[in-house]
Parts: C-alpha cells; structure tokens; sequence
C-alpha cells in the first residue's frame, strides 16, 4: 500500500517531502491492474494499485465507460482472497468506481455473502458499499438484513447500517423511515457512535414533523444520552426548537433552557463548549442567561489545549459583538493569550479586547498588539484594523495614539484590501472626531509619498481636496499634492491636478501659487492632464467660463444630477450649434447600467467608500427611483435588480432592454425604451405582457412613459405580485405599444395626430439565478466551516461533453448568478479537474456556500460534484434542483 510522506533527503531544507504518487499516469496504472487476473493473487501488490486508482479518482481523473467496466470485473476476482486488508481496498474501489445498475449485479451476491459473515468487518463494509450501489428496487430485497444490521450487538455494524440509512435517505426516504422502530432502539446504545449516529438518522426522518422532533427531543433531554457527540447533537437540536418556538411568537421562559444550562457541567468539553455556544446564540439572551455560559468559557481560556483556548475565545469573540460588558470580565485572561503561540487565537483575542476594553486600557492594548501585527496574514490584519476603528469611535479622545498605531501598520509591507482598510478608518475617524483631521490628513499625505496602488492614491486625494482647504493651514498639504503631478502615472496627475484647483479656489491666498503650479502642468505629456489644468486655470481666472461663484463651487465641489450614462449620450447627440448645451436637459431618470455589487445588510459605509461626497451605484438608485414611484412604494426593500436583458436586435428602429427588480413578494419590470427613428415621436408608450406562462405570477399595475423622443432614454413599468420569499419562475411575452407621429427635423414638433402601432418584443423569464445576490466572502474555508454541516447536501452530475473545464465552470457560475471566490473561477487552460468556491446571498437574506468539483475525462465528458451548504437547509435543496433542471 502507499506509503505516508517521508523525508527524501536531510540535506534539502527545500526537498523535504515527497509523495509516492507523484508522477503516475492513468494508463500506467491501468496496466498495472491486470495483476488482479493473476491466478496467484499478491494483496500487497494489489492492494498498492487499488491504493493508485483511488488516487486518481479522487483527483478527478475520469475513467470512460470501457476503462471503469475492466476495473471492476478485475476487481471482483479479488474476492477470492481472505486477506482482510486487501479486503477493505476492494470494499473502496467499489464504492468510488459506482457500477451501472447492469453491473451491480455481478458483485451484489458477494457482497451480500459478506454481509452475512462472522467477520463483523466485512459485514460492515459489505454494507456501506451495497447501500452506495443499488438501487430501490435491490435495497427491499436486503432492508431485513439492515434492519438487523441496526440492532446488532456489534457498535461497528450497527454505525455502518445507521449512516448507511442517512445516505438512503436522500434517495429513498419511504423505505427508510420503516426503520424508526429499530433506529429508536439505537438511540438507546450504550456506544456512542451508534447512540450519535441513531440520532442523527431518527431526526433526519422526524424533521419535517415539528410536533415530533420537540417530543423526541423532549424525551432525551430528561434521558441519559451517553455518547458526548449525541448530546452535542441533541443540544443543537434544543437550540433549533428554541429558536422555532421564538419565531412563531411563544414568550414566557424559554422551553429546554434548563437542559442547556445543564450541559455545562458535563464531564466532556465538547459537550460544555457546544452547550456555551448554543446559550450565546440565542435570540435576545439576557445577561443572567449569558453568565453560566461566560463562565465556564472563561475557564477554557487558560486551558492547556490550543482548540479549547480557540473555541472559547471565538465564542467569546461573537458574544462581544452584541454583549460586551458580558465579556469583560474575561479580559485580563484574554490578555494573557496576545503571546498565544497559535495566531489564530491571538487575533480573536485582540479584536475581543478591542471590542470590550475600557478607555484606561487603550494605552497598553497598542503597545501589546504593535509586536504582533507583523507576524499574522493580511486577513488577521483587516479584522484588527476595523476593531481599531471601532474602538477609537467608542473612546474620541484616544484617537491620537490609535491613529498613530494605524499610520505606522500603514507604512509596513501589506497587500491593497489591508491597506484600503486602513486608509478608510483614517478617512471615517477624520470625519466622525474633527480634531483628529489635521493630524489624520497628514498621515494620509504620508503613505501616497509611497503608496503603490494609484486607486488608493486618487481617492485620498479627491479627500484631501474636499477637507484639506477647510484646515487652519493648508499650504502644507500642497507639497505633497503637487509631488504626485511629478512622479505618478496620468491617472494620479489627473486627481492631483483636481485637487490644486480646489486648494486655489477655497483658500485666496493660495491662488496664485496654484496658478503657477497649474500652468506648469499645461506641459504634461498625458492629454487629459492637459486639459483639466488649462480647464481649472480658466475658472481660477475668472474669464467668464462659469458665470459666478456658486456655479464655480458646484462645479469643483458638486456631484451629478444625472446619472454619467445619461449625460455622456446627450452630450453625443448634441450638435455645435449657437445654442449651447444644457445640461438641464439630460434625463435625470436611470438609463440601464452596469450594477455595483450590493452591500451587505445593515452594514454602515465607511471610509473613502461613504458620503459626503460619493458615487450612486445603480443598485442605490433603482431603488430610490422605485421608492418614488407611489405603484411600488409599497413592495418594501428591493432584493436585487438585474443586468439588463435585450428584448430587441442590435440596428432595429426601436431599442428596448428590461431590468428585472426582485422584491421579496413582487417582480418589476423596468423596460429601458429608446426611440432610434429620427422623423417619429412616440408617445403613450406602453408594454403589454402576457404571463400565461408564468403561473405563479399576476398583474397588479403597469406604468407607461407619455413621450418617446428621439434618441432620448425613457422607461415603462410592469409591476407583478408573486407567492412571499418563494423563487417563483417563468417566461412573459411582451409587446411594445404606443402612438406614432411624424415629426418635422428641424423643428421637432410633429406633423400630425398619429397612429396606434405596436411591435413585438423577445420573450422574458425570471429564473431562480434571479434571486441570487453574487456577495463574496473573504475567507472562504472559515465561512464555511462556521456554516451548520446539518444544512449541507452534496450530489453528484453529469454535464454532459465540454470543450474546456473553464467553459464548465462558467456556465454552472452563471446559472447560479453566485460570486466566485478566491480566484476560483480561474481554470488552467490543460486542467482535469477543479475545485471552484462560490458564495451568495438567496431571497430571504440567507447565506449560500457552494464547492463545485469538476473532472473531464478523455472524451471530454464533464462531471460534477456539488456541495452545498445554506443558512436555510430548504436554500440547499433549491439549489440542487436548480442545477438538475438546468
């Protein structure tokens, strides 16, 4: 069998490790299995090339049909041997190769053999591998064998049959839930994998029963549960049947909580921390109920064990967040984990610190934590920084040697997020404590002197520009302003040329030198530099550019009316004429557009990111343009609004694309029409769809755009009613209809009184990638592991013949409409297998994790494995059942 890892040579600090499969290649192996035919078997040669093909398919190597079927005929004469190691190879590689149904058959009676033996190993493998391979109609002939399989006296077999049945359960629930007789007198083992895993099955085949689940429950909370993982299992079992009784409006004293409280005092840690955890997370838990649970965490803070010293802490990390004078009591053992050995604790117990110190203990926090910045990643880093900000707008007056802390971190070596979220707690301390703006601003003026990233460098300038001006001396600022005109690429010369302009413009006695600076830049080599600074010089000058000073201060210091799309259309259009433009008269309504991403729920911006003053994403004005519009001020937050969809062809005479507005019980549509015929005018435009295809949706109002001009952006609206927080789906026809009149080009006004008319538009559907939201998150493996596992459902799908892996990947992304996270969605040009994480956000605000796996083989023959875990165990099923049905 292979090998572990072993030193290759002591000599090579760099060659340490090697593996014993490095280097193999399917066909090689291949050859190799034909040692299965020999007539006198070798198990350890054997067993070493069955150890090699589990190799390959766990690293997504994919066999076709012919190679799979030869493997499996050669690997069922194995079971001709009696040894056991060879044995339990042969169990595996059965497992994974899944035989078609015509093939099963071959190796079920031996299985079946097995699974009747005297060696309870065997019984239990033959088990768990005949639950993977047969079907329904196979798995009644054996369910009086499982049965007894469950009430075996031997804890290895009964486990086998108990997780066989969890496994089933996905894929035949009815047979399965005929065994709550036999799993129920599981439950009452005294080993404890078999106690644990009975539980888990009887719940699985209960939940749906609510009425059942709090009986059962019930029932073992005043038995004897012996198995510590079972009574970790029936706690979080409690805490979800607390929970539901919350939602559903019971008051009073919580039901089970005493069984909680209880569970502290068990001899086993894991029970205790589990129990802690579940007391912490309860929906509006008071401070008497937090105590017990905050005591024995305490505890586990000096404990000798790094995972005990880590639970706790990160328990007590989340408890901070909402309770922190809960915690406080902890802090001086919290301190003392700074020095921890294991980062991860270190961090957790810094931020805890930070979220729960008093002001007298700021001082030595940052002495304590300036030693460790330099030893942790950039993500520990970013979690420190915003607990810093936090703290510093909890205590104002530390803001001194808090933003002094920040500004030395931020000349140490870091990646662009650390160092963005450093700058942004600068900008939001500058703006949230004004006598922190002097010194903050200078920190800032600082870092661009190195700073590497010119998007950094541009909104901290666009900042100074804003504030530097309004300080009580602002000439020093522009040393380092005008630095950046020198030796910064175009885009940094730009915005430092901007903001000189704005120095000279607020501040009188600064004008002439910005003068002299400006015309300095008129000789730059890039065009657009060029032109701001001859721009800004004329308004300086007061040449009649702009007709007072207030146009001069909404010019330098004001935002858009209109949205940029709409202004940059109207500005093609317009034609040199004596008539200068007016910008009054561009739409201020939202022609279709890319959308920023949405952000998180309830989350404050922060930083160079916040008003005053700051871009409107397309998402922000969607929806105060549909929070006006009194038909749809009713429907509530607004989900999520899509990319535009074209209903029309490119070069047609009338260019229409729709934005799909998801509310929690209503879709709007927002039909974006523009009229490309110059000799028409259009009005009375409306859409009329049919949703006879959509059944689960019906009209409630429809808002049609009087007038039509040419070239000029206009929008309809067809607001529909659909079942509350359900991803209903469906296709709609729409046709265009509207009045058609003549109109004379150089007047514009029309010729006569028009004719009705109508044109038809392509299909619409909403589909379930709809009520997706692509929000990324930064640390993917922890998201997922602080996701309940209980939620998790994986299945496997075939996806048919694929030019490439990346072709796979990108059409399962989008049928999701989920964020890929950390590069995933990158696939090497010869890969043969990928691993692609995606995250996102599902109607109802519940959190969706994805892994995707992905093999090709030979053929070009695509497969999947999908595992997906979600707030909401039923946002895991839609998932799955979106993909099959995509």
């Amino acid at each position: 069998m292979a090998q572990p890892l072993v030193k290759k040579d002591d000599d090579h600090d760099d060659e340490l490790e090697y593996s014993p499969f490095v280097g193999i290649e399917k066909g090689a192996v291949l050859q190799e299995a034909r040692v299965f035919n020999d007539p006198q078997l070798d198990p350890r040669r054997c067993s070493q090339v069955i150890t090699k093909l589990l190799y390959l398919l766990n690293q997504g190597e994919s066999f076709t049909k012919v190679e799979a079927t030869e493997v499996f005929f050669s690997v069922t004469k194995l079971f001709q041997s009696k040894d056991t190691g060879l044995r339990r190879m042969v169990y595996l590689i059965i497992k994974e190769l899944s035989p078609s149904a015509d093939e099963v058959i071959i190796v079920t009676s031996s299985l079946m053999k097995d699974m009747n033996s005297k060696i309870d190993m065997y019984r239990a493998n033959a088990i768990r591998v005949l639950c993977r391979i047969i079907d329904g109609t196979l798995l009644t002939q054996i369910e009086r064998y499982l049965k007894q399989a469950i009430v075996d006296k031997n804890p290895v077999v009964s486990s086998a049959a108990l997780v066989s049945g969890l496994h089933m359960l996905k894929t035949n629930p009815e047979i399965v839930k005929r065994w709550s007789n036999e799993v129920q007198e599981a439950v009452q083992s005294r080993a404890a994998l078999v106690q644990f895993h009975a539980l888990a099955l009887l719940h699985q085949i209960r939940q749906n029963d609510r009425l059942a689940v709090s009986k059962l429950v019930g029932t073992l909370t005043r038995g004897a549960v012996r198995s510590p993982l079972a009574q970790c299992l029936l706690i979080r079992y409690t805490s979800q049947i607390i929970r539901d009784m919350s939602n559903h409006g019971q008051s009073g004293e919580r039901p089970f909580y005493d069984f909680l409280e209880s569970c502290l005092r068990h001899k086993a840690e894991m029970v205790i921390l589990e129990a802690a955890r579940a007391i912490t997370e309860l929906d509006n838990v008071t401070s008497r109920e937090l105590t017990p649970a905050i005591t024995v965490l305490q505890l586990f803070l000096s404990s000798p064990k790094p995972v005990l010293r880590f639970a706790a802490v990160r328990t007590l990390n989340k408890v901070a967040m909402t309770h922190p004078m809960a915690v406080t009591n902890c802090n001086i053992d919290m301190e003392s984990l700074i020095s921890d050995q294991n980062r991860s604790i270190a961090t957790l117990a810094i931020t805890t610190l930070l979220k729960t110190g008093n002001e007298s203990s700021v001082e030595r926090l940052m002495k304590q934590i300036t030693n460790f910045m330099s030893d942790i990643a950039d993500e520990f880093k970013i979690v420190v920084v915003e607990a810093i900000r936090s703290l510093c707008l909890k205590f104002p007056l530390k803001y001194r040697s808090l933003m002094n802390f920040l500004s030395n971190i931020l000349r140490e070596e870091g990646g662009f997020e650390f160092k963005r979220a450093i700058v942004d707690s600068i900008v939001t301390i500058i703006r949230d404590i004004p006598d922190a703006k002097e010194n903050g601003l200078l920190h800032l003026c600082e870092f661009i002197e190195d700073c590497e990233f010119t998007y950094l460098s541009t909104q901290i300038l666009h900042f100074l520009g804003m504030e530097g001006p309004n300080t009580s001396d602002p000439s020093k600022y522009i040393r380092y302003i005008y630095n950046r005109v020198h030796l910064e690429n175009a885009t940094v010369r730009a915005a430092a040329v901007c903001t000189l302009a704005k120095f000279g413009f607020m501040v009188e006695a600064l004008k002439p030198r910005i003068t002299v600076l400006l015309k300095r830049c008129i000789y730059d080599s890039d065009d657009e530099v060029r032109d701001r600074a001859t721009l800004f010089l004329s308004i300086l000058g007061n040449d009649g550019l702009v007709d007072t000073e207030k146009d001069s201060i909404e010019f330098l210091f004001g935002s858009l009316e209109a949205p940029l799309v709409n202004l940059e259309t109207s500005l093609k259009n317009y034609e040199p004429s004596e008539e200068a433009f007016d910008v009054d008269s561009v739409p201020k309504e939202v022609k279709s557009q890319p959308l920023a991403e949405k952000k998180a729920k309830g989350k404050k911006p922060t930083g160079l990111g916040a008003p005053p003053p700051a871009p409107v994403s397309g998402f922000d004005a969607y929806e105060r343009v549909l929070s006006s519009i009194p038909e749809f001020a009713t429907f509530g937050k607004l989900f999520k609004s899509s990319s535009p969809v074209e209903l029309t062809e490119a070069e047609t005479e009338y260019s229409v694309n729709v934005v799909k507005h998801i509310f929690e019980s209503h879709v709007v549509f927002q039909y974006n029409c523009t009229n490309t015929v110059p000799e028409q005018l259009l009005e009375r435009v409306n859409v009329i769809v049919d949703a006879s295809e959509a059944e689960e949706f019906s009209e409630l109002s429809s808002k049609p755009l009087n007038s039509l001009p040419y070239d000029s952006p206009g929008q309809a609206y067809v607001a529909f009613e659909k079942p509350e927080g359900i991803p209903a789906v469906g296709k709609f026809s729409n046709t265009l209809t509207f009045i058609v009149k003549e109109v004379e080009l150089s007047t514009g006004e029309p010729l006569d009184d028009g004719v009705e008319d109508e044109y038809q538009l392509e299909d619409l559907e909403v589909v379930a990638a709809d009520y997706m939201v692509n929000v990324g998150v930064s640390n993917f493996r922890n998201a997922w592991e602080n996701m309940d596992e209980g939620n998790e459902l994986v299945d496997e799908y075939g996806l048919g013949p694929r030019d490439s892996l990346g072709e796979a990947v990108k059409a399962v992304t989008d049928l999701l409409g989920m964020q890929s996270c950390e590069g995933t969605e990158t696939v090497a040009s010869n890969a043969r297998s990928h691993t692609c994480l995606l995250s996102g956000l599902y109607i109802g605000n519940v959190k969706v994790l994805v892994k995707a796996q992905f093999g090709m083989d030979s053929s070009k023959e695509i497969v999947m494995k999908l595992a997906v875990r979600a707030d909401d165990p039923s946002v895991s099923d839609a998932i799955h059942a979106l993909v099959a049905n995509g």
